[in-house]
């Protein structure tokens, strides 16, 4: 399943990149963010891989997240597993005047493992986008703030 998302920020390309490369805002647009923890490789660079944590319900979710390309500040491009899926996310990022800023993010889910997640993909995938949505909107109405 691939979809792409997309938003227009009005600020500077250069601030938005700032805020969304800076792990330490995730809690700001990213519902139930608790931490980011690298576990190996260098922070930001091709091939790091970081703990993420988001609080679920009563528990926690973990994703692990293995940075492919960052290519920053035109593009970021990462792998995240969870226990029941993968996907890849390609964030692009264009200067559409000096204070507007156009941010895709292009996902693609490469795998699904168990009933639930798998019926959600098949019959419910409007799901997945509208979660990537809402951090679009969280995500602008932040930069947008600061």
């Amino acid at each position: 399943m691939k979809f792409t998302c997309t938003i227009e920020i009005n600020k500077p390309k250069d601030h938005v990149v700032k805020l969304f490369a800076d792990p330490k805002y995730l809690s700001n647009y990213q519902d139930n963010f608790i931490s980011k923890e690298l576990i190996s490789g260098n922070e930001a660079e091709n091939g790091a891989m970081s703990r993420m944590l988001y609080k679920m319900g009563k528990g926690e979710m973990e994703l692990i997240e293995t940075i492919i390309e960052n290519k920053l500040p035109d593009s970021f491009f990462a792998e995240y597993h969870h226990k029941h899926m993968d996907n890849t996310m390609l964030c692009t990022f264009e200067a559409l005047s000096y204070d507007t800023t156009r941010y895709s993010s292009e996902i693609n889910y490469t795998a699904f493992r168990g009933f639930i997640p798998k019926t959600m993909a098949l019959f419910f995938p409007s799901v997945f986008k509208k979660q990537v949505n809402k951090w679009l909107v969280n995500f602008k109405n932040f930069a947008e703030s600061h």
